[in-house]
């Protein structure tokens, strides 16, 4: 049994839980459902890497506690986030007769946890389910804070819903078998946190990233704890992004809009929050909101990191066009985060012509349209596949 975890509690009201944070813990998850009063069945959503990897673990686990434990299989990365494998994975609980009190168990990365909580949410108007996340990304953000959903093909996370889990259960040992990409992609939603919401933070991350780029234990606890702590406590004041909760999306304006101009497969989540992030903080500057030394520093440290930090060949109108598809667009207005210092950001409305000018002083080779590509046949989703635990 691993050591007593970090917890970090995030107090919603009505609808209260922890995030746990240690390592070893997969070992203990059917221990941790039973004490929060779970019985019966339990779906472990996953892909077939990740159950390769900790699917006999958690399986056993859970069987060990008494819960009949299943797994149901989606494919890798953003092609499982659609409504397809949505309604794949809603015909198996169906025929497997779950019901409401049974359980969906995330265990995975961002995409699992966005997927899984989504159908939590709307099969039988909502059933209980657990965050397991594998991956940095998800570990620091997606995992917490209860929004779900999946992709519309004009935007990323269009669909969906607000759904908390009720617990977040997060083993760092499962950090050490991440692809570097992963890894790398996962740091950019650190800085974020220390550009949102604390200074200290951010030059604790400009001290450290070299171990961090080692995976050294004792800074990734802290980054993951202390990541945590930052989402919750926003999470907490503003559950339903109405207003503060909004300042989490720093860097994702324009990293939405790269992912969804990409099809969602040139760059992974992190990466375009990397770039996304440069190009605010740039934006914020050329707005006469922020110093030059703002952009430098965010900017060296996302070098440092490994990530990319300049924009894809594309053009203005189009980068606008899918800015516009993003959910923080309110009353035909495309808002932003901006930062007005490092661990302070406001959120305003842009206007297309500054921004365009912006865009162009800074990219001006990428004012021409891209070469045309021939359209394929669009191939239909594979059914989820749903087998028994060994």
């Amino acid at each position: 049994m691993s050591s007593e975890p970090t917890r970090v509690a995030v107090p919603l009201t009505g609808r209260p839980y922890d995030i746990l944070i240690g390592s070893g813990l997969l070992k203990e998850i059917g221990r941790r459902l039973r004490g929060l009063g779970f019985s019966g069945k339990v779906a472990v959503v996953t892909n077939p890497s990740l159950r390769e990897w900790y699917g006999s673990v958690v399986t056993r686990s859970l069987k060990g506690a008494g819960f009949e434990a299943r797994t149901i299989l989606v494919p890798e990365g953003e092609r499982a986030k659609t409504l397809r494998w949505t309604a794949a994975i809603l015909d198996e609980l169906v025929a497997a007769r779950f019901e409401r009190g049974s359980v969906l168990l995330a265990l995975g990365g961002g995409v699992i946890g966005d997927l899984t909580g989504f159908v939590a949410a709307i099969y039988q108007r909502g059933i209980p389910f657990i965050q397991v996340p594998t991956t940095l990304i998800a570990q620091v953000d997606s995992s917490v804070g209860g929004k779900t959903g999946v992709n519309h093909a004009l935007g990323k996370n269009l669909i969906g819903a607000f759904h908390q889990p009720r617990l977040v259960l997060i083993d760092t040992a499962t950090l050490r078998t991440l692809p570097s990409r992963e890894w790398v992609a996962g740091i950019a939603e650190v800085i974020k946190y220390g550009m949102i919401a604390d200074e200290q933070f951010f030059i604790y991350l400009e001290r450290q990233m070299p171990a961090l780029l080692k995976r050294e234990e004792e800074p990734v606890t802290h980054i993951v704890r202390r990541s945590c702590e930052i989402k919750a406590s926003v999470v907490t004041k503003d559950e339903r992004e109405s207003d503060h909760r909004r300042i989490l999306n720093y860097g994702h304006t324009v990293g939405h809009a790269l992912e969804s101009l990409g099809k969602y497969r040139q760059l992974i989540h992190g990466e375009a929050v990397g770039i996304g992030m440069v190009c605010e903080a740039g934006l914020a500057h050329h707005l006469g909101r922020c110093a030059k030394e703002v952009v430098v520093r965010q900017q060296a440290l996302v070098r440092e990191a490994g990530l990319p930090d300049t924009v894809p060949p594309v053009r203005f109108g189009e980068l606008w066009t899918a800015m516009q598809h993003d959910k923080k667009v309110a009353r035909g207005k495309v808002y932003c985060v901006l930062p007005e210092r490092v661990g302070k950001v406001v959120i305003a409305p842009l206007d297309q012509a500054a921004v365009k000018e912006w865009f162009t002083r800074l990219h001006p080779r990428m004012m021409k349209p891209r070469p045309a590509v021939r359209k394929g046949r669009v191939r239909s989703a594979r059914r989820a596949t749903f087998v028994s635990s060994p």
